[in-house]
């Protein structure tokens, strides 16, 4: 699908569906002091067309001599306004009828109904913001946890792009000499002139990309699975780090049979914390199935805390657990410290995590534990990377400066050539393709 015009205006509800104390219609274009004065009748008595931008006026929504609802309307002038075209906002109360009714008058005024994203389009095309700030709204929008509100606020004022950009003048100084070489070859420029700059990229590089994993998890929320034989404290853990009960705790085994998720909040990471069935050899045909799910579970999840009971003698099945586990994806935590202990630490051969579900023993030590081991080193005040798109661009100019750097001149500056047009796109500081467009813009909400 090509991309809209710009030229026409066009108008959309901008707040959520449902019923709320105050609801907006946005118009943005050539037509929209037009949309305006057609329905808006201000108390002052002044046409909307003429208020000055940065003004607020209070009055009536009419038609046909029919009072919609009282509204206030906001008016922004060219170019000093979100879509740097003239842009009128009216704001209705927020029943949903009366914003559709709103709508449609401004659609019979002369505007068309806007495509999702197509405000923020209009944005980014007319220069306002770059495509990292445009992708940053939507990450806005849609944030769930203070991390990811965080990730988002930093790359709508543009922190990222201006580190691509300092990359991005790197390499040119870099390909810019190249050249010089290639066509001024008795100029003889030094080549360590080349290798410096390029590592000096490639580590700007590595540090952003070293803070992927926990951008993409502060994006889209961490799953953590709680496993372990029956009865080794895994619904107590679940309510230990929740902070209230949301599983059945009982000294019968196998009490837990399908599984329970529980949201929380680690270091800002949204986390769903699952409570699976004990895993163990059964006959019983719905204890088996809970078994089963419990290891597909286990398999899936970004992390698994491998609970064994530090009150009861290790047995086979706890270190065939251990085995199965990939070694990456697993913390091993000694439930029930606060009973007397049956075994060394050392008898597992893997660093374990002690705690007391009842006491709360060790709890915030292993909230600690987690967060290490989903985020790493990454920094709580340090930009994130969250878009895949920004990850694998900034991947792939990698690779290419890894070539550049041990490459003959001619070779080296096709791949910085490249790469600086990879590092473009990501800004959308060069013809970027409609279908990236497109996709990007497709998953805003209409009237954004």
């Amino acid at each position: 699908m090509p991309l809209p015009p710009l030229d026409d205006t066009i108008a959309a509800i901008a707040t959520a569906p449902g019923t709320g104390a105050i609801g907006i219609v946005r118009v943005s274009g050539p037509a929209s002091y037009t949309v305006a004065n057609g329905l808006f009748r201000p108390f002052s008595g002044q046409l909307p067309s003429a208020l000055p931008g940065g003004r607020a006026t209070y009055g009536r929504i009419e038609w046909c001599g029919a009072v919609i609802d009282e509204a206030l309307l906001l008016s922004f002038r060219n170019p000093h306004s979100y879509t740097t075209q003239d842009l009128i906002e009216l704001q209705t109360h927020g029943g949903p009828a009366v914003l559709r009714r709103v709508l449609e008058l401004c659609v019979e005024l002369g505007a068309r109904l806007a495509r999702p994203g197509e405000f923020t389009l209009r944005a980014f095309l007319s220069g306002r913001i770059d495509l990292v700030q445009a992708e940053s709204v939507l990450d806005l929008v849609h944030a769930q946890s203070e991390t990811a509100r965080r990730n988002a606020s930093f790359g709508l004022s543009k922190v990222l792009s201006r580190k691509i950009d300092e990359i991005q003048s790197q390499l040119t100084n870099v390909y810019a000499a190249i050249q010089a070489v290639i066509d001024y070859p008795e100029e003889e420029v030094p080549e360590a002139q080349f290798h410096q700059p390029l590592g000096e990229a490639i580590k700007t590089i590595d540090r952003l990309m070293s803070t992927a994993k926990a951008g993409m998890l502060s994006r889209r929320g961490a799953r953590i699975a709680l496993i372990g034989r029956p009865n080794v404290g895994k619904s107590s853990l679940l309510n230990a780090l929740i902070g209230y009960q949301r599983s059945i705790v009982s000294d019968i085994p196998g009490t837990t049979r399908d599984y329970l998720e529980a949201p929380l909040s680690i270091e800002g990471i949204p986390v769903t914390a699952i409570d699976t069935a004990g895993i163990h050899d059964s006959e019983d045909d719905l204890e088996a199935r809970g078994v089963a799910m419990a290891r597909e579970i286990a398999r899936n999840t970004d992390l698994c805390l491998c609970l064994i009971d530090g009150s009861r003698d290790v047995v086979e099945g706890d270190i065939e657990l251990l085995q199965d586990l990939s070694e990456e994806r697993f913390l091993v935590v000694t439930s029930k410290v606060d009973l007397p202990a049956a075994w060394h630490p050392e008898t597992l051969g893997v660093k374990s995590l002690p705690i007391s579900s009842v006491s709360g023993a060790g709890i915030e030590e292993l909230k600690g534990a987690i967060r290490d081991s989903l985020i790493g080193t990454a920094g709580t005040d340090d930009l994130w990377l969250t878009n895949e798109r920004h990850i694998e661009a900034l991947s792939n100019t990698r690779e290419l400066l890894e070539n550049a750097i041990d490459a003959p001149d001619d070779l080296a500056a096709l791949d910085l050539a490249e790469a600086l047009q990879i590092l473009a796109q990501i800004t959308g500081r060069t013809d970027v393709a409609e279908e990236t467009l497109e996709r990007i813009f497709a998953a805003f909400c209409v009237g954004k």
